[in-house]
């Protein structure tokens, strides 16, 4: 690898199939760069990069966050429930007897 390079991983993943690609990026490079890099974009079906559901290592990110040699860049799925709504859901259905 050529100095002043890093290499990083971009994934996205679903309950039944994942993908991941290996990329090599100049220094200063940013989580949108990668993403354009790993051209996951044109191999997941249906895929939507949504610049407010990205990750690194699980810790939330803008797109224009660089990176470092090493990080794992993940696209996130958009939630199929609100967190919120469904603890409150639970505690209902626990309240009544339904635990």
């Amino acid at each position: 690898m050529a100095e002043g390079a890093i290499r990083v991983e971009v994934i996205y993943a679903l309950p039944e199939r994942h993908w991941s690609a290996q990329v090599a990026l100049a220094e200063g490079a940013t989580v949108e760069q990668a993403i354009a890099a790993s051209g996951l974009a044109a191999q997941v079906p249906g895929l939507v990069v949504d610049p407010k559901r990205l990750a690194i290592y699980g810790r939330p990110v803008m797109p224009q966050t660089v990176l470092r040699d090493g990080d794992r860049v993940e696209i996130l799925r958009p939630l199929l429930a609100d967190p919120k709504e469904v603890r409150r859901q639970r505690v209902e259905r626990e309240r009544h007897g339904g635990g």
